[in-house]
């Protein structure tokens, strides 16, 4: 087979992990193009991967008006940027890989799943959870019977206290008009992963859930607007930005900040950026905690929690059936078998796949699940689909539709109300 060539338009953070398969695997897929806006950002990557300076583009759009000029292209823009680059793309005949949320609209969606079926293109979505050893052998033991019948799941996603401040009250998906709801940007991953344990249709769904410490009224006495403007608790603060980003320069979240990462460039971005900004002070109005209740076509119950107040980022869960139980934990890549009966839990301890130990080793097994697909023309299905995903983002926009209105919502009903 062939090379697969990708153009990648957004070469932030998740493009840049996505598209450094390519370096380590030169002979399966090759970088030939980038749009950016970002002029040193999209020189980075240029160079990183040796792109022709002709196919090197500030707007998607002059990306793809050019005579088609790869096998692929990766999505990898801000969540409200993926609907239209998406759609042209699959007309223009690419084979597209796009990443999570697919839209913050439902019925983009939607569209997105039915263009892609009607164009006969591979069209995947970055579930990378799917991919990961630890979830893969969920699956197996699930299929394989090992604790009978599949009753009850019980959910829980860590967001982490600091990766809540950084990524949902001063980042990018803080305010859910501007990106998306928390159940959508952060957790799609998992409404995606209890409808492939659960092996059925989610039916019906609640949710409760608020925003209820990243807010002013529990800022300390005297706090500033920003960090570094001489707040009176910078000493004890968990928050205070430059003990956050200033003291490692190599962190994702230094990343994050500054695409130049000498400590001029992040104090500066502090200083004057989104990231030096006052926890509690910030124009968040995304949930820092929620839970969606879920019944399934099989009657499988779930609960699913989601919180920012933990230590780690992990997830967490326990799998009940008529024979047994499984518990697990993610970051630990630890499972383990409880028997009915027996006195004797089985431990399986997993191996991280080699190669972008991103989210579990997912992240590579995506990219490798892509390229293979691409190369051998889509003829075969991968682990998911597009038709899964509309459905696992469905179940996230009823959710967030449910909190809000506390009520149940009967999922038949709302996929005919967005038609």
């Amino acid at each position: 087979m062939s090379k697969l060539k990708v153009a990648l338009i957004g070469a932030g953070l998740r493009g840049q992990i996505y598209t450094d398969y390519a370096l380590d695997h030169p002979e399966e897929m090759q970088l030939v193009a980038v749009a950016d806006p970002n002029p040193d950002r999209r020189k980075k990557f240029q160079d990183r991967h040796g792109i022709a300076e002709e196919l090197c583009f500030a707007d998607w759009r002059e990306l793809l008006a050019q005579p088609k000029l790869a096998d692929a292209v990766f999505v990898c823009t801000q969540d409200k940027m993926h609907y239209e680059p998406t759609m042209q793309a699959l007309d223009a005949g690419y084979h597209v890989l796009l990443e999570k949320p697919m839209s913050p609209d439902p019925r983009e969606c939607i569209e997105m799943g039915e263009k892609a079926k009607s164009r006969g293109l591979i069209f995947s979505i970055c579930h990378v959870l799917r991919y990961t050893n630890f979830f893969g052998t969920l699956k197996r033991l699930l299929d394989e019977g090992a604790i009978g019948r599949l009753m009850s799941i019980q959910h829980n996603e860590n967001v982490a206290y600091w990766h809540q401040a950084h990524s949902f009250v001063r980042g990018n998906w803080r305010n859910s008009a501007e990106s998306s709801p928390m159940i959508l940007a952060k957790s799609c991953h998992d409404m995606d992963i209890l409808l492939w344990l659960a092996g059925t249709d989610c039916v019906r769904l609640s949710s409760f859930g608020a925003l209820s410490y990243f807010k002013a009224e529990n800022a300390p006495q005297g706090a500033p607007k920003r960090c570094t403007d001489g707040c009176p608790v910078a000493d004890t603060c968990l928050y205070y930005a430059p003990n956050v980003y200033l003291t490692e320069q190599d962190s994702w979240m230094a990343w994050a900040i500054s695409d130049d990462p000498s400590y001029d460039a992040r104090l500066k971005a502090l200083q004057e950026g989104p990231y030096g900004r006052c926890v509690y002070h910030c124009d968040n109005d995304v949930v820092d905690h929620q839970v969606v209740n879920m019944e399934f076509a099989n009657e499988v119950t779930a609960v699913f929690t989601m919180t920012a107040f933990t230590q780690d980022c992990t997830r967490t869960l326990k799998l009940m059936g008529t024979t047994g139980e499984i518990r697990g934990a993610m970051e630990k890549n630890e499972i383990e078998i409880i028997r009915f009966g027996s006195d004797k839990p089985e431990i399986i301890s997993l191996e991280v796949a080699g190669g972008h130990q991103g989210h579990g080793g997912g992240d590579g097994g995506l990219i490798r699940d892509f390229v293979n697909l691409a190369r051998e023309g889509g003829k075969r299905n991968g682990l998911t689909s597009a038709s899964a995903s509309v459905q696992s983002h469905l179940m996230a926009f009823a959710a967030e539709k449910a909190r809000v209105e506390r009520s149940v919502i009967d999922m038949k009903e709302y996929a005919s109300s967005l038609k």
